[in-house]
């Protein structure tokens, strides 16, 4: 039952499109046809003032000095620093005892164990015809 009224709307818009489509080339033929229309005045078309030209050589201008702030000396505010004489004396490290070499014991040396070689072993060969499932029953 739906299926039926989609159809009964489909029809009426698919009617409008189809003849909005004609009117509108028609009218627009008319418009462009029609010698009974009236023209558009053409406009006269606006002048642009020219601009002030600039000259090639801008003059110099002094730039005014700003005056430097004062700053405060720093030498004068901070505490003087006692001075510290030019040849610092060595300082001498104490000797140390020479340290004897300890001797390492020998590790006595390992035999090498032989591994056995892996042997693969044979599969049996098939013979060259294979026997039918028929002849074995």
């Amino acid at each position: 039952m739906a299926y039926q009224r989609i159809q009964c709307i489909l029809l009426p818009v698919l009617v409008l499109t189809i003849t909005a489509n004609t009117m509108v080339i028609e009218a627009r033929y008319l418009l462009e046809c029609s010698p009974y229309l009236p023209m558009e005045p053409e406009l006269p078309k606006p002048e642009i003032p020219k601009l002030p030209e600039l000259p090639h050589e801008l003059p110099e201008h002094e730039v005014c000095k700003v005056p430097e702030p004062l700053k405060p000396k720093v030498h004068e505010l901070l505490p003087k620093v006692p001075e510290l004489p030019h040849e610092l004396p060595k300082c001498e490290l104490p000797k140390f005892p020479e340290l004897s070499k300890h001797e390492v014991p020998k590790l006595p040396e390992l035999q090498k164990h032989e591994v056995p070689k892996f042997k693969v072993p044979k599969f049996p060969e098939l013979p060259y015809e294979i026997p039918k499932l028929e002849n074995l029953k």
